[in-house]
């Protein structure tokens, strides 16, 4: 693994240009002047848009500022990401969400005056002026939203509140990217040093157990000692979203998240329901887990650590896990292969651990640009699987923005983990196919047995987790420290099993969350990872239209709802069916990696 003190020290190929963006900060200052004259502009549009000619000014201009506004936006969290401790980076950032929050300002007119209007009077501006037909679908579909839009003057008082309601979510973000300071652990010198997450993901693995202990104390250390700073600061961030739900007028706070992608209720409550039947199987890997590593007692930090001894530690270079990411995707067919070819040639990836990066990966797709991926790239299986997940958004970002036209080129997150989850499932695939020690192929079965378990039943705790939060919060009970400790636990020891020892940590589980930050967010993970089950089974069948109908699903953003969408690759969750099926192949892991 390689190890750098600081960015300099990374090969340029393994970091992204973010000249690609801006050529430098003077660019990115002209582009934000000029948003700023467009922002002065599109706000004089406020009660003068009359007929269909000023509506399509209107939505010309207002595409026009999103564009430039994405690109700066997005510049200045990559410049940003790189070092979280760069003060010059965070003024960027500043200044770019203020830009957000006038623009926000400047255009919270325009919902109550379109939902003003009856559907007949737009259809006829439609008809008038020929270009709204490109606008046409998104216009109509603001109609379902008319009884969650507020007056125009509400609407301005709430664009100026932007920046206080989502405060949450930036302070947390400071703490856990930029203050957080984690405890000591013993190097193999024997001396004392200061834990990072990416030390915590190996040593998290070591078959040394007290390591593993260890370390899995050091990485909460932060956490315990901050715990009430933590859960006032999520406290927070639940009242937020169930008053914005409430003043919006929606039945809950869950169904508010559901409702842009017209995703029922059911959809969600199937999903935690459905896993809960089959939480056995969870319970039995658990009993497995504990008799293969010959422990008495089964703790947290005996969760990651692989149980097939050396066949884990193979080192993975980038060069090596890139071309085998490529073979194993294969099935997607060569123009997929070769487009993805040139992220790495043209440096769309940023690849190392530095201090202050931003911890974790992701990807963002620029429409325009072309998709930045960042990675903690530590040379290992996890990582490889890391690299095929975010390269599946990144596939996704590039066809979707090459396909569709601006106003479609975004997609839902609900569908985005189908398609990194769908890269994933084929590389496992591929590697057991591939494997022929049985130590390895023992270890891998282990490895896909360990991404069900925190793609999807981790997922769907943290769902369950979320939802009993919010309701708690909707019922008008205090959220307390105690509570969100009290209510993780409990979820805990149901999704892992009564083997698990309890340790005091476990209950502080969730104050380490950032996802829980984007309100009901990671059950996406969840029914993404059982679509992508589905949909991988699928392609390996050989069936040329399967692979067509999966591409197409790729280049469709946002151009159909999600549900519907999947339907096309062959998915339908609204039924239990992806569910019942990703469980079937989870057992069928349980039952091979037992010896049954």
């Amino acid at each position: 693994m390689n190890t750098y003190k600081s960015r300099k020290e990374v090969p340029e190929q393994e970091q992204w240009n973010l000249q690609d963006i801006y050529p430098d900060k003077t660019a990115w200052q002209k582009d934000y002047e000029k948003v700023e004259v467009q922002i002065k502009e599109i706000s004089a549009y406020n009660d003068q848009i009359t007929n269909a000619k000023s509506l399509l000014g209107y939505l010309t201009l207002s595409e026009e500022i999103e564009r430039v506004y994405t690109k700066l936006s997005g510049y200045s969290m990559l410049s940003l990401d790189i070092d979280t401790r760069e003060g010059g980076s965070q003024k960027f950032v500043d200044k770019t969400r203020q830009l957000g929050q006038k623009w926000s300002s400047a255009t919270s007119f325009f919902m109550p005056y379109l939902l003003s209007l009856e559907s007949e009077e737009l259809k006829q501006y439609i008809a008038e002026e020929e270009g709204l037909k490109y606008f046409e679908k998104d216009l109509l579909e603001s109609f379902s939203y008319k009884q969650h839009v507020l007056s125009k003057e509400q609407e301005e008082i709430m664009a100026q509140m932007g920046e206080a309601i989502s405060a949450p979510s930036r302070i947390f973000g400071m703490i856990n990217n930029a203050d957080i300071k984690f405890g000591a652990v013993t190097n193999d010198d024997g001396e004392k040093i200061e834990l990072t997450r990416g030390m915590y993901a190996k040593l998290i693995e070591d078959e040394n157990r007290e390591k593993r202990k260890e370390a899995y104390k050091a990485y909460y250390e932060p956490y315990v000692t901050l715990k009430n700073t933590i859960a006032t600061t999520f406290a927070s961030a639940v009242k937020n979203n169930v008053k914005l739900s409430k003043i919006r007028h929606y039945p809950s706070a869950l169904e508010k998240s559901l409702f842009s992608d017209r995703v029922p209720k059911a959809v969600y409550e199937n999903l935690i329901k459905t896993t809960r039947k089959n939480l056995t199987y969870m319970s039995d890997y658990m009993e497995y887990r504990k008799n293969k590593l010959g422990l008495e007692n089964l703790h947290a930090y005996d969760l990651s650590v692989p149980l097939v001894g050396e066949a884990s530690k193979e080192n993975i270079s980038y060069e090596q896990a890139y071309e085998t990411m490529l073979e194993a995707l294969e099935p997607l067919g060569k123009e997929y292969i070769e487009i993805l070819k040139t992220f790495k040639e043209k440096r769309y990836l940023d690849v190392r651990e530095t201090p202050g990066k931003r911890s974790g990966a992701y990807n963002l797709g620029l429409y325009g640009v072309h998709p930045f991926i960042l990675l903690n790239h530590r040379d290992d299986l996890d990582s490889l699987f890391t690299l095929a997940h975010e390269c599946g958004h990144g596939m996704h970002s590039y066809y979707s923005s090459t396909y569709q036209p601006q106003i479609t080129a975004g997609y839902s997150i609900f569908v985005a983990e189908v398609a990194s989850t769908v890269n994933e499932v084929l590389l496992i695939r591929y590697l057991l196919s591939k494997e022929t020690d049985s130590s390895k192929k023992e270890h891998l079965v282990n490895h896909f047995i360990d991404s069900f378990k925190g793609t999807f039943f981790t997922q769907v705790m943290f769902s369950e987790f979320e939802k009993a939060v919010h309701e708690k919060a909707e019922a008008g009970e205090p959220l307390t420290l105690d509570l969100f400790n009290e209510i993780y636990e409990e979820l805990f020891i149901t999704y892992n099993g009564k083997q698990l020892v309890v340790d005091e940590e476990v209950k502080y589980g969730w104050s380490r969350i950032p996802h829980f930050y984007r309100p009901f967010y990671v059950y996406k993970y969840a029914t993404g990872f059982a679509s992508a089950i589905t949909i991988a089974d699928k392609l390996l069948s050989g069936d040329p239209s399967v692979k067509e109908n999966y591409l197409q699903f790729l280049k469709s953003g946002s151009s159909d709802f999600p549900l519907e969408l999947l339907k096309k690759a062959g998915v339908d969750l609204t039924t239990p069916e992806p569910i019942n099926h990703a469980m079937s192949i989870f057992h069928s892991l349980i039952k091979e990696a037992m010896g049954n």
